[in-house]
């Protein structure tokens, strides 16, 4: 089926993380979209953030997992949201949840405060605490081994929400049924489009990783282990499905 829609993770696969687009990949994009692909991305964050790290690049952004989705108005030179939702969350619950999660997996001492709360609905469970130092973020868990040893127990705590290994020391976890799968999905039949039309970019598609869902599903799915090997992976694929 001839592909329409190019839908891209944004931190690991379009940027480095937490970093700005680089000319090279915006140079990518534009290409893409002078040959006739519709972009968007599918974020974990939210979509404001998201715009920015693109450098207010003109595209469409689904962000939270599907709770938002903002379309790119040419005529504003700006997004306008078509969904930003705000879901109910017990605080109180998922508080005392986490609370005995650190006794049972050995993360009792933390810095800031214990659990985000985020005005979507989604949560994270951030190991070292809100307030840790970010040198000792990034050489806590560089491999996501230790959060991965210990993913089936806070999945299993938390049944309403999807857990996701996030970061570098957290977990990530978004009301059910929003993931990346079902917000690719929802993207196409509100816009029309056949899955089979839709090819997605991303790097977190290991156990816990929030590509995964995506990854494991009938949505064509190109790995993209270092992002600045995007331009390489995107010519090749575009060559495969021209041979």
């Amino acid at each position: 089926m001839e592909k329409k829609v190019f839908a891209f993770d944004l931190d690991g696969t379009l940027t480095e993380h937490r970093t700005w687009i680089t000319d090279e990949n915006i140079a990518l994009l534009d290409g893409l979209k002078r040959d006739g692909f519709r972009l968007m991305i599918l974020g974990a964050g939210q979509a404001r953030r998201i715009f920015a790290q693109l450098r207010e690049y003109p595209m469409d952004i689904v962000g939270n997992y599907g709770l938002q989705y903002a379309v790119y108005r040419e005529d504003k030179g700006d997004l306008e949201f078509i969904r930003d939702l705000s879901l109910p969350c017990d605080r109180a619950s998922v508080s005392e949840r986490i609370a005995a999660l650190r006794e049972k997996i050995g993360f009792t001492e933390f810095r800031g405060e214990s659990v985000e709360f985020h005005p979507s609905g989604c949560v994270t469970f951030p190991l070292l605490g809100t307030k840790a130092p970010i040198a000792d973020k990034l050489l806590f868990d560089p491999t996501r081994a230790k959060r991965r040893a210990v993913f089936a127990d806070v999945a299993a705590a938390f049944p309403e929400y999807t857990v996701f290994v996030g970061g570098s020391s957290s977990f990530d976890m978004a009301p059910k049924p929003y993931n990346k799968y079902y917000a690719l999905t929802r993207f196409c039949e509100d816009e029309g489009y056949d899955r089979g039309e839709v090819t997605y970019f991303g790097d977190d598609y290991g156990t816990g990783g929030n590509d995964e869902c995506v990854y494991r599903s009938e949505f064509d799915f190109v790995k993209v282990d270092r992002f600045s090997d995007l331009g390489d992976i995107v010519r090749d694929y575009r060559a495969g499905l021209s041979g």
